[in-house]
């Protein structure tokens, strides 16, 4: 299930504000992701403790989540985000090629944090 930020709109346009409280974590790091083309899927990968906030600030974005058993898929739509818990496997479908994604992560970086192998995934979740 996705949520929406608060908007403020009056006539010279739009303040669209995130505030970090609401959250289920403090975010350490923040990133976006743009000029990725029509149809093309991003991430393929889980996390062995990073969390994230994905939301659209631009576009539309399919977010597909597989917990190792089920496949669930949400459409972000310009200020929607939506909780991607440690442990799950997540994949973006960017819809427009003019969408731009905003991820929140509660980590650093650090690349032995990823799980880049669907089967691998899989084989630790049914552990």
């Amino acid at each position: 299930m996705s949520n929406s930020w608060p908007i403020f709109k009056d006539l010279d346009g739009s303040l669209i504000p995130i505030e970090f409280s609401p959250l289920p974590f403090e975010p350490k790091r923040i990133f976006y992701v743009v000029g990725v083309p029509k149809g093309e899927e991003r991430g393929m990968h889980a996390h062995y403790q990073s969390q994230q906030i994905l939301t659209c600030i631009q576009g539309e974005i399919l977010v597909k989540l597989h917990d190792g058993s089920i496949l669930q898929q949400h459409i972000l739509r310009p200020n929607e985000w939506i909780f991607i818990d440690s442990m799950i496997w997540d994949s973006q479908v960017f819809l427009t090629g003019k969408d731009i994604l905003l991820s929140l992560s509660s980590t650093s970086y650090n690349k032995e944090d990823y799980i880049e192998d669907f089967n691998k995934f899989l084989s630790i979740k049914q552990k």
